[in-house]
């Protein structure tokens, strides 16, 4: 029987929404699962993960790994096990280490599908030149296959818990060139912009860091995150873990509210994913209108205060 890795992503002990799709994508497909995980709380995932048919969970509860530590840890499992499929989320920290597992195992590699067929020659969609357009991308030959998923692109199937064996793997120690010191987390208790199923993103129309204020109270309303476009993190109003764009975060969410942010090519590529794009700016000719779903041509500061108050009316 083949068999396949799914590489979960948890916070504190709790699946991320993300790992929840991987999960339930491959729940009716006859392969045998088995998970991955790391990190302080790893441990207590067996019984959520039973429910989705993963036989064994292989963890390591140290939080500090380098990605060169993670690569050896599941080319190793991948070797052992005898793995056909290998199936993660797209985040910054798999893509930066599971090229180099899928070179070592000499497997095909597909990075930031956005659909996902299992049977038994998987096939994925993936987008190329930016977001322009998309190929459906097939696999040859017998070799493992690694796919990177992007978030919020699978639905997800909610199944009650099971029993799964919990296999703990040791810290394999300190890696040649890399060593993380620390791992700084971030005071916001919103989603990652990753996850987020609403975004609310400013752009450098706002003209001040201060005036982000008022994405924030939306963004409260709504039960959304908040985003910035390049200009304004280089600028220094927002942190770069905000940044939406080529260079910054790729998201996905049902609802991406884009305030006096023009639509570069590069902030495009990072969020047409989006299923419902809703672009408020003054230039009727801005080209985020092209790909917007919804657009409004007026003043921010006067639309966005009333979008707000009327969302209040509508959600409370």
């Amino acid at each position: 029987m083949r068999k396949a890795l799914v590489i979960c992503d948890h916070n504190q002990g709790s699946l991320r929404q993300s790992s929840l799709e991987l999960l339930s994508a491959l729940v009716d497909s006859n392969l045998e699962k088995i998970a991955f995980s790391t990190s302080p709380g790893s441990e207590s995932l067996g019984a959520a993960l039973g429910g989705y048919g993963i036989k064994k969970l292989f963890h390591c509860t140290t939080e500090k790994l380098s990605s060169s530590a993670l690569g050896n840890m599941v080319y190793d499992l991948c070797k052992k096990e005898g793995i056909d499929l290998v199936l993660a989320s797209s985040t910054s920290v798999n893509r930066e280490y599971l090229p180099r597992v899928a070179v070592h195992l000499g497997a095909s590699y597909a990075p930031d599908c956005t659909e996902f067929v299992v049977g038994e020659a998987p096939a994925v969609r993936r987008p190329v030149y930016s977001g322009k357009c998309s190929v459906k991308v097939g696999f040859e030959g017998q070799n493992p296959k690694i796919i990177l998923m992007r978030p919020n692109q699978l639905p997800i199937k909610i199944l009650p818990a099971s029993s799964c064996e919990a296999v703990s793997i040791a810290d394999p120690g300190t890696q040649l060139g890399q060593i993380v010191k620390d791992i700084v987390k971030g005071a916001s208790k919103k989603l990652d912009l990753t996850e987020a199923p609403i975004i609310v993103s400013g752009g450098r129309g706002l003209k001040a860091p201060e005036n982000f204020k008022m994405l924030e109270d939306l963004a409260d309303v709504l039960g959304a995150s908040v985003g910035a476009s390049r200009a304004v993190c280089d600028a220094g109003w927002m942190p770069h873990s905000m940044q939406v764009g080529q260079t910054g975060k790729t998201v996905t969410p049902n609802l991406y509210i884009a305030v006096a942010i023009s639509g570069a090519i590069q902030h495009l590529a990072g969020m047409s994913g989006s299923r419902v794009i809703v672009a408020i700016n003054s230039d009727a000719n801005a080209p985020i209108f092209q790909k917007a779903t919804y657009g409004i041509v007026g003043d921010a500061f006067e639309i966005v205060p009333l979008l707000t108050e009327e969302f209040k009316k509508i959600l409370k």
